[in-house]
This record gives C-alpha cells, structure tokens and sequence, in this order.
C-alpha cells in the first residue's frame, strides 16, 4: 500500500475557467483572483482577503504592512524557533530582525510564558505559527500584544480549518497569512493569501503586491472588466496612477489560473476537511498507545485542528532514531516528512543571528526527534490502520511491547 504524502485534484470547474481565461488571454490578476479573494474571505470570516503567489510571500507582506503604521527597518518580530523555514526568511525579506522564542513540546508551537521576555523597545509584531493546524494559545498571545501595543500576525500558512474557542483561525489577529501550495487543504497550486478585518491593512498589501504602487483598489475596473479607470489620472497633473509608487513594494500578484484552481478547491473545502479530519482523530485516537516511545499533538475541546497532516514525535526515552523509523515507513510506501527545525540553532542560513544549540531546546528537540505523514482526502481507514500496523510492526522489532 502507498501513503503518498500530498494529493491534489483540478476540478471540472477550475479546468472550465482555466479554459476560459486561455480564450481570452487575460491571464495576470483580474476577475478570478478577485472572485477567489472574496470566496476565501467568506470562508474564513473575515473582510478582506489579497491573494499572491505564494504562502512565503503572504508573510512577508502581512509584516511589511507594518512599515506603514510606525514599524521601522530594523525592528523586531518575535516568531517561534520552531517552523517551516518561510517563517523566518520573511521576517528578514520584510525588513525586520527574527526574534525567536521556544515552543512547547506538546503543542509545537509558540510558549506564551516566554514570550515578554523577549520583548524590547524595537519589538513592533509576533508572529504565531499554528503548526500541523494546532493553534497557538492566541488569548495569551492577544494579551500580551495589547500590553505591548504590539501587532499579532498569525502565520497560518498550515491552519486551513483551525478554529480556536469558536472562532476561525485567520481572524484571530491583525492579520493572517496562509500558504495555498498543493499540499494544503485550498491549493492554488503555488500561491498564498493573506486575510484582515482592517481595510486600511489591505488597501497597502494591494499595493506592496504590485510594486508598491498607488493602485489598491479592492476592484480593479481594468484587471476585471477593461474599464477605464476615473482614478488613473487624478493622482496630480502629468501623473498616471500605475506608475505613482508610494511604498518600496515586491511583485508578487496570483494570476488567473492559480485563481482558476482555487476557486474549485473552495467547493470541495467541507467536503475534504471533514475527510482529512476523520483521518487525522483516527490517527491521533489509535497512536496513543505508543505513548512513552511515540507521541503527536491531541485536539483540546476548545480547538478544531486544522487536518494537515500528523506529527510523530519520538520519546526522550526511545531506542531508536527518528532516520530508523522515517525509513521503515518509506519502505513501506508510507512518505514522511521532518517535523522541520529549530531555526535559528539548526539552519545554517540564520547562523549569522549568533544563536547556538542549547539556546532553544524544545524546538531543537523536535527539530531531532520529529516527523510527520499525510492525512489527505485521497486516504481512508484503510491507509490509517496499515500506516498503525506498519508502526506496530516497527516497534516490536525493536522489542518494544505495549
């Protein structure tokens, strides 16, 4: 049996509209982005929504926002150690220092306990990471943002479905960045997006996606339907508005086939979350009895997890490798992925940062000791319990009863 780790599906409707953009040839941002944009918007709950294109670049536009409202080059964001390494790089592209905190081994993510000390006069954001779809603890991580006067920027790049005490991740902060890759749970094949409650917020991403540009209308009249636009020309004498740049911005828009794509997957977004979420609970259910060798996260009654995929993550205790047990499973067709790593102590690229190994233990420990697998809607009950059974088989060569 095969347990691939990711699937992805091209609607009927997507390939419809993506031949319907090939016969018109307008291709760049225009109609479907927009449509796209207000159907994720819906979806989440929230006012507004900027599609581009790609989840990296959600983050770092989401803190570039900021330059805008008093954050200088320079000042500081505070993100887990713990995540995808997109969490970090955009920290940096956006023009701001990474200061990371530890997470919790139980929950991956972001210690709140441990955040004000991190805190100094340059820190302007924090940046959560809702890892494997576990949200973060945001009330305390909210509190301590209204204390500070600092903003909260949700990094919900694998949160599609999280909802956090009745409400959905994605709303949960000033904004919210999410990846679109075909991994996840909406796919725009690349992609990403970013969702605020702040038109004000929005306005700057539409103009940060396209060079920093004075256009930031939530419609564009000539991207959507070939208009002529009664602003092109009123931002002063001799001065076209395409080519009035207010900000120093990136170019990064999602074009009409990405949108195309994604305006199907949101037709199946009930239908593949409730499938990946019975996969998941199966597994979360089953895998407690490997407990001390093998743990993953649970699901508490004030949260949903946003069905990802499925952490494993060895015991302090375990007499064996997170490598023996990765390539057990590959051998038999079930692909697992690293738990990621402690960023600033186990990426060579942040060494200039000056951390060292010690500094952030939790998130070196699952940077060692962890991986994951997937729980996608192409799987049933038949791939969770072979995936059971191979991790039976594997522990009891290793003598290991329970």
């Amino acid at each position: 049996m095969k347990i691939p780790f990711g699937t992805i599906a091209v609607s009927k409707k997507s390939r419809r509209l993506i031949d319907g953009a090939l016969d018109t040839l307008k291709l760049s941002s225009g109609r479907l982005v927009k449509d796209f944009e207000a159907g994720f918007a819906g979806l989440v709950g929230a006012k507004e929504a900027v599609a581009v294109s790609t989840g990296t670049d959600a983050d770092i536009l989401a803190l570039a926002v900021l330059h805008d409202f008093g954050a200088k080059r320079g000042d500081e964001v505070i993100i887990p150690a713990l995540s995808f390494v997109a969490t970090g790089n955009a920290v940096l592209h956006a023009g701001f220092k990474p200061v990371f905190v530890d997470v919790e081994r139980h929950t991956l993510n972001i210690d709140p306990k441990k955040i004000e000390r991190a805190i100094t006069a340059r820190t302007r954001a924090i940046m959560p990471v809702h890892l494997m779809g576990k949200p973060a603890d945001m009330d305390a991580i909210n509190r301590i943002a209204k204390k500070h006067k600092l903003f909260v920027v949700e990094d919900a790049a694998e949160a599609h479905g999280a909802v956090y005490k009745g409400r959905n991740v994605g709303t949960l902060g000033d904004m919210a960045a999410y990846s679109l890759y075909i991994a996840h749970i909406i796919t725009t094949i690349e992609g990403g997006i970013v969702t605020t409650n702040r038109p004000e917020f929005a306005e700057v991403l539409r103009s940060l996606r396209s060079h920093g540009r004075a256009c930031k209308c939530r419609v564009c009249v000539v991207n959507t339907c070939g208009a002529l636009c009664e602003k092109r020309f009123s931002y002063g004498e001799g001065s076209d508005i395409r080519f009035v740049f207010e900000r120093i911005g990136y170019s990064c828009k999602m074009n009409e086939l990405e949108a195309a794509v994604g305006l199907g997957s949101l037709d199946t977004y009930k239908k593949i979350i409730a499938k990946r979420r019975k996969n998941l609970l199966s597994m979360i259910a089953k895998f407690r009895k490997f407990a001390p060798w093998l743990t993953t996260i649970k699901e508490e009654k004030h949260e949903q997890i946003g069905p990802h995929a499925f952490a494993v993550i060895l015991g302090e205790k375990a007499p064996f490798s997170r490598n023996e047990l990765g390539v057990y499973l590959e051998k038999n067709g079930i692909e697992t992925r690293h738990l990621f790593s402690s960023m600033p102590t186990q990426c060579p690229g942040f060494a200039f940062l000056k951390h060292k190994l010690g500094d952030f233990p939790n998130a070196e420990y699952i940077g060692n000791k962890g991986l994951h697998i997937g729980v996608h809607q192409d799987l049933g009950m038949r791939h969770v319990d072979y995936f059971i059974r191979k991790v039976e088989e594997f522990l009891a060569g290793k003598g290991i009863k329970f």
